[in-house]
């Protein structure tokens, strides 16, 4: 259990899957302008993440490898992340219509997030059971969720902030991601 639990610190703070290992940028900067869309995002992605990770993980493991067919990992991964995107879409079309638009062009592009793409990939490289894939895809993307909220509430406090002209928006975003990420590093021990 105490291996389980270092694992989920591990990827939630140590190697924060957005702010460690910069993958998932896209998203990160385009949905952070407002908390409520930081959150949506931040639970699809949890939801997409958890479920790739497993769902992956399965067809790696009983598919691809059992029939050596590990040269189509890929294409496999992709198929499976775009259709849990299409579930995800559907969904909040139909429950949750304000955050479906909130969201707008950021929710389809889940599908080419490359932290979902990275943290299967990291379950197969790593050759993790079952049970670590759930804890790692589950804890990469609570890192997700966490490192988003963060920069968000940041980022509602700079629009307040007297911001000189050359770094307004996207470029004091980008700096403010940089200086999170640092904060990031101090788990290492790096900083």
């Amino acid at each position: 259990m105490g291996d389980y639990i270092l694992l989920a610190i591990s990827c939630i703070l140590i190697n924060n899957i957005l702010l460690a290992q910069y993958l998932g940028n896209c998203p990160f900067l385009g949905t952070s302008k407002k908390m409520e869309t930081a959150v949506g995002m931040s639970m699809a992605v949890v939801f997409v993440l958890v479920m790739a990770g497993v769902i992956t993980w399965i067809v790696n493991n009983y598919i691809l490898v059992k029939f050596d067919l590990v040269y189509l990992r890929t294409i496999a991964f992709i198929l499976v992340i775009a259709s849990l995107v299409q579930f995800v879409e559907m969904f909040l079309k139909k429950s949750i219509p304000t955050l479906y638009a909130g969201l707008g062009i950021f929710l389809p592009l889940i599908t080419t997030n490359c932290a979902v793409m990275g943290v299967c990939l990291i379950n197969v490289n790593e050759e993790y059971t079952f049970v670590q894939a759930l804890v790692t895809s589950f804890s990469y993307a609570v890192g997700f969720g966490l490192a988003l909220i963060l920069f968000a509430g940041v980022r509602e406090r700079i629009i307040l902030a007297r911001v000189p002209r050359p770094l307004q928006d996207t470029s004091i975003g980008l700096v403010t991601a940089g200086v999170l990420s640092l904060a990031f590093f101090a788990f290492k021990g790096w900083v």
